[in-house]
């Protein structure tokens, strides 16, 4: 009995994969666990798997000491001495329980506890085993699936193959050999806790270091790797021997390498690029097979890129849906913006423009005060133009304007370009009533000024010619037309004004 116990255990240590002893200790706290449940006690039991008789004997722990505080647990001096002539205070005085009276009830706990220590013991094991072995390449077969996920035999341990890990363009059968790589161990999963993947930019590496001996034996290094599963992925390979071309040695004799990779990978496209360590360069070999004009560094510290390429490699850079430029981003680590020459050529001449372009001061716009345009000044618009552009929302934001001062400004912009850009006369507001009105008057001074004028250049024009002809060049002072309204000006003013003031008053 005690070798047919024994050999149970040992089978099943194989089967789990864990070392005897951790069986052994589950049938003891198992057998401990059944017989509290059975005597209802708070004793501190201890269970002993005996090798030779296979029998496992449950004992009652009591620790001797002076003055006893906790019966159930502690035992005086004096009744120790009792049982055990020998004893002294920390030692231990141990009593036998049957562990014969126990039921059908108390087997089926000692079974669900059984269980549970070795499932708990193998578990450990699978993650002491495999939490050091994170991105190795390993070959599974397809056992079954659960939901959208696929559970794999790994041959010692089941793992998982999760949806969001498969390759796009792959279907799965039962029974399918796989190569994949070792994700992640989750120990706080349910079910297998080794994850892996086919969709992981570190399978193309693994199956690279198997394909290329230049890459196993350290030669050619793979810097980097981008990966979109089932579509493309670009590798940057660099070598440590001038010699070695390591494009060269990846692709191998008539793409023989890279092509059994691609058949591994069901078809998915590899590019194979020269890694730099000047960012410019490696952009540009990146963005490959589009051809690149220029790359110039926008920001550093975010890490942002400018690419410029023709017109006709503008569609190429970019790749499908995105796809091109999206992982030469992933490859360098750097933001990458690509605009064509003529996008450029826009870009800079809008640059100039505004530039060159000439600005209208805010005090151009009648009808809003010092103190509204010093708020809107403090706020960074300095223009007209740059007020005009600007939403009512956007001109809400600026502290102490709202919504009446925004319909005020709308009005007083638009009344600025109604009168083709210049400062026009308008209503001003009620407080400023009487410069409005010293305004007005210089206005309709002007304006009979300007009529007096053109009256007198043509009473200059109109000069018979018979009179001109008796006047030589000589004696005949010369006169210019301007001349002539400087010097009418005065008196016309003076009689015309008035009559203007009349007509307005009536």
């Amino acid at each position: 009995m005690a070798n047919l116990l024994y050999q149970q255990i040992e089978m099943l240590s194989r089967e789990k994969h864990i070392e005897p002893e951790i069986v052994v200790s589950a049938i003891e706290d198992a057998m401990v666990v059944a017989a509290r449940k059975y005597y209802k006690t708070e004793e501190d039991l201890r269970g002993k798997f005996n090798a030779e008789t296979g029998q496992v004997d449950v004992f009652s722990v009591l620790t001797v000491v002076e003055e006893v505080a906790d019966p159930t647990r502690e035992i005086s001096l004096t009744d120790a001495r009792k049982k055990n002539p020998a004893a002294e205070v920390g030692a231990e005085i141990l009593t036998n329980k049957p562990t014969d009276v126990l039921g059908r009830i108390a087997a089926q706990t000692a079974k669900q506890v059984i269980l549970q220590k070795v499932r708990e013991a193998e578990r450990d094991t699978i993650f002491n085993e495999y939490h050091n072995r994170v991105g190795e390449l390993v070959t599974v077969i397809v056992k079954r699936a659960e939901g959208p996920d696929l559970i794999v035999d790994m041959g010692r341990t089941e793992a998982r193959l999760p949806k969001r890990e498969q390759s796009k363009l792959e279907t799965y059968n039962i029974g399918e050999r796989l190569r994949v790589v070792i994700r992640m161990v989750d120990r706080a999963a349910k079910g297998p806790q080794v994850i892996v993947s086919r969709a992981d930019a570190a399978l193309v590496q693994r199956l690279f270091e198997m394909e290329v001996p230049e890459i196993y034996d350290g030669t050619v290094q793979i810097r980097a790797a981008a990966r979109e599963p089932g579509e493309r992925t670009k590798v940057a390979v660099f070598s440590r021997d001038k010699d070695v071309d390591p494009v060269g040695a990846c692709v191998g004799m008539k793409g023989m390498r890279v092509q059994s990779i691609i058949r591994e990978l069901r078809g998915e496209k590899i590019d194979i690029i020269p890694y730099s360590e000047e960012t410019v360069a490696f952009a540009q070999k990146a963005l490959s097979p589009a051809k690149v004009t220029r790359v110039q560094i926008t920001d550093p510290e975010s890490h942002k890129l400018e690419v410029i390429v023709e017109d006709s490699q503008l569609s190429l850079a970019i790749g499908k849906k995105g796809q091109n430029v999206r992982l030469a981003s992933k490859l360098i680590g750097w933001d990458i913006d690509i605009k064509s020459e003529e996008e450029k050529r826009r870009e800079i001449e809008e640059q100039m423009t505004a530039l060159t372009a000439p600005t209208t001061p805010l005090t151009a716009l009648a009808g809003v005060g010092p103190k509204t345009i010093e708020k809107i000044e403090a706020a960074g618009i300095t223009s007209l133009e740059q007020l005009a552009g600007m939403t009512p929302e956007q001109l809400m934001e600026i502290p102490g304007i709202g919504e009446k001062m925004v319909d005020k400004i709308y009005q007083a912009v638009n009344q600025f370009y109604e009168g083709g850009g210049t400062a026009a006369a308008t209503e001003a507001p009620a407080e400023t009533g009487e410069a409005a009105a010293e305004v007005g008057e210089s206005a309709s001074v002007s304006e009979v000024e300007t009529t007096e004028a053109e009256s007198t250049a043509e009473e200059v024009t109109e000069t018979p010619a018979a009179e001109s002809q008796d006047v030589s060049p000589e004696a005949a002072p010369t006169v210019s037309s301007a001349d002539a309204v400087t010097e009418a000006e005065p008196a016309d003013e003076s009689e015309k004004v008035p009559e203007k003031h009349e007509e307005e008053n009536a």
